[in-house]
């Protein structure tokens, strides 16, 4: 388990309002997966994930709950990440986690902001 960063609250409070926890994690599984599900991805998103969870573009609805699709335009790089926060229901030793992570081009970025309920955009 890695702590990556923190989230705000208050930009979070729409995915649930009763977020137990602002610090976030990924496990190495997690790692794993993005490695073998999106290749070269984590590569390219692990210097960033920081800053995606504390200042994303764009926190949208997931079908999943207490889930968020986090967008985030860094560097000419486009990211998108699921993050699974930890509400009172969830065990106690959950933590606010990483699902996974990819490179999202321009036409897939419009795309999910046009199709997705957007909870937060940054102004």
């Amino acid at each position: 388990m890695h702590i990556i960063g923190k989230i705000d609250l208050e930009k979070f409070s729409a995915v649930s309002p009763d977020i137990i926890t602002d610090e976030v994690i990924i496990t190495d599984e997690r790692i794993g997966h993005i490695q073998e599900r999106h290749p070269g991805a984590y590569e390219r998103l692990a210097p960033h994930l920081g800053a995606v969870l504390a200042d994303p573009d764009y926190i949208l609805e997931s079908k999943m709950p207490f889930t968020a699709e986090i967008l985030k335009e860094m560097e000419s790089v486009r990211g998108k990440v699921i993050l699974r926060v930890h509400v009172p229901e969830d065990p106690e030793e959950f933590k606010n986690s990483v699902i996974t992570g990819m490179m999202v081009d321009e036409k897939a970025w419009k795309r999910l902001i046009k199709n997705k309920k957007v909870l937060y955009k940054r102004e």
